[in-house]
């Protein structure tokens, strides 16, 4: 273990499982079992699972919670008017900045949960509770909970079976008590990060490790760490903190004008971000299919020579077998088909300007098209 780093639950099992162990946002986490690409493609083609202990859960509740939790997020909470029902978000500063992206559970009456981003744990807590009114309750649950994802065309099958035949699985984005294995009570969030079908295991941190060895007691599960998730979620084409997005980026130039509906105002932001739809942005989001080497985040992409931004995200797709990238480029860049190129290690790659999500056909693109 690196010195001051935290440690989830899962940590001496990942061990026993010969993972190699890199920090990451404070912990120290698996990046990778068998091996990225393996893992990766285990994903796509069975089941994978992921520790992902290290995210941060809060609990808003009491009457009110829902018209505090309105003026902090940009999505509309009145989509999950119904219990069970889960919403992703963004949350931004008054300049329209993106402070994090996060998923909105509605957990109970006058009750919500919100699962963000570990690097962000202590910023969205102070963010959170400084824009609360008096009156609500504000938990911390991130130290004793467990978070455990389940992905693959394969999941649901499997949860299935743990769940018993007289549970009922929860819709896509949504969540529902459970108990696994016959006495293991758990929360199951059919969300994910992969762009597969799946579900996110909330329990007990104390219960992590006996959720974590009944999973991989089937032989059509495989351990997955940081590595693969990253390539998955890549292909799909969703945004990680810090790399595609963070305080000096706007939600509409990052692509995420979705979850900002023009029909709501008074949250924090509103007013900047109705400006910039207004005059419109500089710079955009876009998806590159990259032809030779595999481009990484700062490498440099370029127009007739001149540097016209850089790469956000960039990894090797195990699925298509050639690299792709996310990078902020100028508006008159951005549209699809656009010419561009990655500068790779003082190489120039052809790189051509795509809406992801890269990879179009998985387990959850069938179960919502």
């Amino acid at each position: 273990m690196t010195e001051d780093m935290l440690r989830t639950p899962l940590y001496d099992e990942h061990l026993a499982l010969g993972a190699r162990i890199v920090p990451f946002a404070g912990w120290d986490m698996p990046v990778q079992y068998a091996g990225i690409i393996e893992e990766h493609k285990a994903v796509r083609a069975s089941a994978g699972v992921f520790d992902v202990c290290h995210m941060a859960e809060f609990r808003i509740f009491g009457p009110g919670a829902l018209e505090a939790l309105q003026t902090i997020v940009t999505n509309d909470l009145e989509k999950i008017a119904e219990l069970g029902a889960a919403l992703y978000t963004v949350m931004c500063d008054e300049d329209g900045g993106i402070i994090d992206d996060l998923i909105v559970y509605h957990t109970g009456d006058l009750e919500y949960l919100i699962i963000a981003n570990a690097s962000n744990r202590q910023t969205d807590w102070d963010w959170i509770t400084s824009h609360l009114p008096d009156g609500l309750e504000a938990v911390d649950e991130s130290d004793r909970t467990g978070l455990i994802a389940l992905q693959g065309p394969k999941a649901i099958e499997i949860i299935s079976e743990l769940a018993g035949d007289d549970f009922e699985l929860p819709e896509r984005f949504h969540i529902a008590e459970a108990v696994l294995g016959g006495d293991l009570p758990v929360l199951l969030a059919r969300t994910g990060y992969t762009g597969e079908d799946g579900v996110e295991i909330l329990c007990h941190e104390s219960h992590a490790v006996r959720v974590w060895r009944l999973l991989l007691s089937f032989a059509e599960v495989s351990p997955c760490g940081l590595g693969a998730r990253d390539t998955l979620r890549l292909e799909m084409g969703y945004p990680l903190y810090g790399s595609d997005m963070d305080r000096g980026v706007d939600p509409i130039s990052a692509g995420l004008g979705w979850v900002v509906p023009k029909t709501k105002s008074g949250y924090i932001g509103a007013e900047a971000i109705a400006r910039i739809r207004e005059r419109g942005v500089e710079r955009k989001l876009v998806g590159l299919i990259v032809a030779d080497g595999v481009p990484r985040h700062e490498y440099p992409v370029l127009h007739e020579g001149t540097e016209v931004g850089k790469v956000a995200s960039g990894t090797f797709s195990p699925t298509l077998g050639h690299g792709i990238a996310t990078a902020y480029v100028p508006v008159d860049l951005s549209a699809p088909g656009t010419e561009l190129v990655v500068a790779i290690r003082k190489k120039e790659s052809a790189a051509t300007v795509v809406r992801p999500p890269f990879v179009k056909q998985t387990s959850l693109s069938a179960l919502t098209s």
